[in-house]
């Protein structure tokens, strides 16, 4: 039987307007755990951050917050682009300053979660897999691995495009995301067409017809696996249905190992079916929306989350199902 410790408060690290910490908040208080908020995007205007020379040297908002219990990390808004920043009139009165504030406001939030990483607090998920999460990283350490993934190229180099396209159905989308997925048509590898590709690298891949099927891997073990019905080549906005399923032993295997290939304590994958039948991973999430799917699918990953988070807080070894 785990011997139960007092649970050190779990800190969110994100916007509290974002209904996940929202209600992985209120959650974890149902745990009997308190949830302290880093509001990344208040930062560095209104959340007040300060670290000393020593590695527990740290407040947050006046509050001595060195080593908590555990760590969850939502969202650093870190970047002019990410999700619920709105500086466009700072971008138009002075870009390179703006850019400067948001280099120096990520360094800090990333030393802050070195530091946690290095006291060893449970981070879901920390800086040490940054460098593996890119996709045209990740994708290659999969398949370094052993794991089945689509045959990609990512470039700007219009000829490397044609002799890529050539003999097969090919799907395109942005290196980092932000737009839907589209398929590559003759009209498409024209000079003109590809001349866009001056401006950007993009993402070109093997098309995949078959089913989506999402994964939520916790700690090394899956915690919710969906089928998503969609009649779109790309299925996000466009889901008709999503449903619980069970996966086939290998692909759960696959599934385990991939998050641990990426050093994910958690994750949300996403998984298709190509024309030869094999499921093979399109992408590992580090930071994954969940609600949308546990309220179609009747799944529970926001319960799994808080529970696991809460006994790390109490310092009990996750439970495996």
């Amino acid at each position: 039987m785990t011997e139960k410790t007092q649970a050190g408060p779990v800190l969110l690290v994100g916007s509290p307007e974002d209904i996940h910490v929202d209600v992985v908040a209120r959650r974890l208080g149902e745990e009997g755990v308190e949830a302290f908020v880093l509001d990344s995007l208040a930062f560095p205007e209104k959340t007040r951050v300060s670290l000393s020379d020593d590695l527990e040297g740290i407040t947050v908002d006046g509050r001595p917050v060195g080593r908590p219990g555990a760590v969850y990390v939502r969202q650093f808004h870190g970047h002019p682009l990410a999700m619920g920043v709105d500086v466009s009139e700072d971008m138009e009165d002075d870009w390179r300053t703006t850019l400067v504030v948001f280099r120096e406001k990520a360094t800090l939030l990333k030393g802050l979660m070195g530091r946690w990483e290095a006291l060893g607090v449970p981070l879901y998920n920390g800086p040490s897999s940054d460098w593996r999460t890119p996709k045209p990283t990740q994708l290659a350490l999969l398949k370094a691995a052993g794991l089945p993934v689509p045959r990609t190229l990512w470039t700007n180099d219009a000829e490397a495009v044609r002799r890529f396209a050539a003999g097969q159905r090919v799907a395109y989308k942005p290196v980092t995301g932000g737009a839907a997925t589209k398929e590559l048509f003759a009209e498409d590898l024209t000079d003109e067409r590809l001349g866009s590709l001056d401006a950007a690298p993009v993402t070109f891949q093997e098309l995949l017809p078959g089913e989506d099927i999402r994964v939520y891997v916790l700690d090394g073990e899956i915690i919710a696996s969906l089928r998503i019905t969609s009649s779109a080549l790309d299925f996000r906005q466009n889901e008709e249905r999503v449903e619980q399923v069970e996966l086939p032993a290998e692909v759960a295997r696959q599934c385990v190992k991939a998050a641990e290939v990426l050093g994910l304590r958690w994750t949300g994958m996403d998984l298709k079916r190509g024309a030869d039948g094999v499921l093979k991973f399109l992408e590992l999430n580090a930071s994954a929306m969940f609600l949308g799917f546990d309220a179609r699918a009747g799944s529970d990953i926001l319960g799994h989350l808080a529970r696991t988070l809460a006994r790390a807080a109490r310092g009990e070894a996750p439970t495996r199902r």
